[in-house]
């Protein structure tokens, strides 16, 4: 009956629970980087819609503040109030619409024509003028938040880029780093192979060493053996065992006391292996875990400098149309002058 070689089974045993327990640290290594590449898509894709739904209020706000209805050149023709709007059929008795059909002025008592057509000329110019500056204001406005808002695209793109070839490079580093494991593997694999076909070897040639030296062959005198056990004998047939057997049990034990020996150091040396593979991956995993924390922040850093200066810009902006845009407010004189007669 075979005997079984148990240290054998427990090697092969410790061999695949630590390459399952490599797998499955693979495996987490690999759901991790994927959580982290799933991350700065949705912050990417988040950043987009961030800047698309900008963009489309900075429009909105353009068209609201410069774009009116009321600033077109063909407003008059479908302006729904026209008729509140227009000009009652007498305003005063140096209104021109008066002619002499009418009764209401007669020829000689325009007075005030030349001075009143060289106010009307002068605000008209001023008005043009003050229409001019505002365009070109408004125009400077928005070149300059479209520049900013280009600047604020590239510096994150740039960072984003950085954090991708980061991923990129730490891929590389885990994928080289299992390679050499399972180099490592494949050797010891090999070894053990080697050794065990020598084993066989040697077991194949102490067997046929046995036949050729057995009671068969050689009539030894081990044919006292009893059949009850090679530990008993025949007492009538055994004379003792000889020099040469007594040497070959104790070369036997020296050799299982060496090879017991060089398994030892063997699994030493491997578990050592292991110990330096384990220790040099968690210290790589903890740097890359700390350098992207610290990316996280100087990113969370720079938005919430971007966002302060865009508020800043924002109320600035609001300021400036409250006191400068929007200042010249009618006042009670000129409702005054209208309905004064009952015409």
């Amino acid at each position: 009956m075979a005997e079984v070689d148990k240290n054998a089974l427990d090697v092969q045993i410790n061999d695949k629970k630590i390459q399952e327990a490599n797998e499955r640290a693979r495996h987490e290594t690999i759901a991790g980087e994927m959580k982290q590449s799933d991350k700065i898509i949705c912050m990417l894709e988040e950043r987009q819609k961030q800047d698309i739904k900008n963009l489309n209020k900075a429009v909105i706000e353009f068209q609201q503040n410069f774009q009116k209805p009321e600033t077109r050149r063909e407003f008059d023709l479908s302006d729904p109030h026209a008729l509140k709007k227009s000009t009652p059929a007498r305003l005063s008795d140096n209104d021109p619409r008066c002619t002499i059909s009418g009764l209401q002025k007669f020829l000689g008592e325009d007075l005030n024509h030349d001075q009143r057509v060289k106010f009307q000329k002068e605000q008209s110019r001023e008005w043009s003028l003050q229409q001019q500056r505002d365009w070109k204001n408004a125009l400077a406005d928005q070149k300059f938040a479209e520049d900013l808002h280009d600047k604020n695209r590239i510096d994150l793109d740039q960072k984003a880029m950085e954090l991708q070839r980061i991923d990129v490079e730490t891929r590389r580093a885990v994928c080289a780093a299992t390679k050499d494991f399972n180099r490592i593997q494949a050797e010891e694999c090999a070894e053990r192979k080697r050794l065990e076909k020598r084993q066989e070897e040697e077991d194949n040639v102490a067997e046929i060493s046995n036949l050729l030296q057995g009671d068969l062959l050689s009539e030894n005198p081990e044919q006292a053996a009893s059949s009850f056990g090679r530990h008993r004998v025949i007492t009538d047939r055994w004379k003792g065992m000889n020099q040469d057997q007594l040497m070959a049990i104790r070369y036997i034990q020296q050799q299982q006391v060496l090879e017991k020996l060089r398994l030892q150091e063997e699994e030493r040396q491997r578990n050592a292996e292991w110990d330096r593979q384990r220790i040099q991956t968690a210290r790589a995993q903890l740097l890359f875990e700390r350098h992207q924390q610290r990316l996280n922040r100087e990113l969370r850093k720079t938005l919430d400098n971007t966002n302060a200066e865009l508020s800043q810009e924002q109320k600035s902006r609001k300021i400036y149309l409250q006191e400068e845009v929007y200042s010249n407010f009618p006042t009670g004189q000129y409702f005054t002058q209208f309905n004064t007669i009952s015409r």
